[in-house]
């Protein structure tokens, strides 16, 4: 599948919940299989973890931890880091490889 979104990347929450929408956030993780990303930040999940004992002899506290879950990818939209909007993103190719282009502002994404 062709993602052109990429770990690191700083994008901006154009659906979902009214929290979390307009937030701006970097992506933790690309899960491309799935065309979900994480995003930090936004969409905080709350797991109340039970105190359990390893196989080591080890125990695992018990409280509530909470953790960034997972967006749909069609839920965000890529920041130029130029242009600073949200933005769709065209792809162009050259004798160095292929480049992410912002549809505002032309400039070079990468």
């Amino acid at each position: 599948m062709n993602v052109k979104i990429r770990k690191g990347d700083t994008v901006e929450v154009i659906s979902g919940s009214l929290e979390d929408k307009g937030k701006r956030g970097e992506i933790i993780s690309v899960h491309v299989d799935e065309r979900r990303v994480v995003v930090q930040g936004v969409n905080i999940r709350t797991k109340h973890q039970k105190q359990t004992q390893t196989s080591r002899g080890r125990t695992i506290n018990p409280g509530r931890i909470k953790f960034e879950g997972a967006l749909d990818i069609s839920n965000v939209m890529l920041v130029c880091p130029k242009c600073n909007k949200a933005t769709r993103v065209s792809v162009t190719r050259d004798e160095s490889g292929a480049h992410r282009v912002c549809k505002h502002c032309q400039a070079l994404i990468d």
